[in-house]
C-alpha cells in the first residue's frame, strides 16, 4: 500500500532521535510508540459538515428554520467575508444553546453521535482510522466541531484523544460563546502542541480537506490532503 514507505521512514526517523528524546518533556502517559495520526473531521471523516444537522437534530426542524432566517444577516456577512467565521459560529451557538443545562447538551450530543454521525463517516476514512489502529498509532481527532458529539463519537470509533470546540459553562449553563478561541487554522496546532508538547518529536500524520487544516498540514511529516491514498501537502 502507498503509505507503508511512509511509516518505514518514520522508524528510521525516530530510532535516530532515541537519545535526544530521552531528555525531551514527557509525552502523554497513554500515548503508544511515536507515531500520531490527526484527523480533522467535517468532510475529512465525514462526507459532509456535522455542525447544522447537529443542530437541525438538537432543537427540531421548525426552531432550527426559524432561527437560520433570525440570523441570516448575520450569515450573509459571514458569506460576504465581513465577518469571521468565528464569530458567525458563535452567533450561532449562542441563539440556539444559550441556557441550556451543560447535561441537557452533553445528551443530545451522545445521542447525535450514535444514531447520525455514523451514517456521515467515509467508508475510506474508516479504513484508513483502522490502519493506523492496527499500527498501535496514536490516534487524535482534532476539529473545529463541537465536543458535545465528537467526545462520544471519538470514544466509540477507538480514537485516543479528541481536540475541538467547547462552549463556555457557568454553573452548569451553557452560555453558548466559545471556550477560548475556534478550533481552526493556526489554534489547531496550538491545541495540538498543548496536548502533546514539541510536535518535531513524533512521526506526524494529518489528514485534512479545507483551509483551516493548512496549518496543520504544513506542520506535519505526511500531510494527507483531500486523500487517503498518498502524501498531499495543502
Amino acid at each position: 500500500m502507498p503509505f507503508l514507505p511512509a511509516l518505514r521512514l518514520c522508524d528510521n526517523q525516530f530510532n535516530n532521535q532515541k537519545l535526544s528524546m530521552r531528555h525531551a518533556s514527557p509525552p502523554p502517559a497513554q500515548l503508544i510508540g511515536s507515531v500520531v495520526a490527526v484527523f480533522d473531521f467535517d468532510g475529512t471523516l465525514t462526507r459532509r459538515d456535522s455542525l447544522l444537522p447537529f443542530l437541525h437534530w438538537a432543537v427540531g426542524r421548525f426552531r432550527f428554520w426559524w432561527g437560520i432566517l433570525v440570523l441570516s444577516p448575520m450569515l450573509l456577512r459571514y458569506a460576504l467575508r465581513l465577518i469571521p467565521n468565528w464569530r458567525a459560529k458563535e452567533a450561532m451557538l449562542s441563539y440556539f444553546f444559550a441556557n441550556w443545562s451543560e447535561e441537557r447538551l452533553d445528551k443530545v450530543g451522545q445521542r447525535f453521535a450514535v444514531q447520525v454521525l455514523p451514517q456521515l463517516l467515509r467508508p475510506e476514512a474508516l479504513q484508513r482510522v483502522r490502519w493506523h489502529q492496527e499500527q498501535q498509532h496514536h490516534l487524535v481527532i482534532l476539529s473545529a466541531s463541537l465536543e458535545a458529539y465528537l467526545r462520544p463519537l471519538g470514544e466509540s470509533m477507538g480514537f485516543d484523544h479528541v481536540i475541538s470546540t467547547r462552549l463556555e459553562v457557568q454553573w452548569g449553563i451553557v452560555s453558548g460563546r466559545i471556550l477560548g478561541k475556534n478550533c481552526y487554522g493556526q489554534e489547531k496546532v496550538e491545541r495540538l502542541k498543548a496536548y502533546l508538547g514539541d510536535l518535531s518529536e513524533y512521526c506526524l500524520y494529518a489528514y485534512g480537506d479545507s483551509l483551516g487544516d493548512r496549518e496543520l498540514l504544513n506542520a506535519a511529516n505526511y500531510p494527507y490532503y483531500r486523500t487517503f491514498d498518498h502524501v498531499s501537502p495543502f
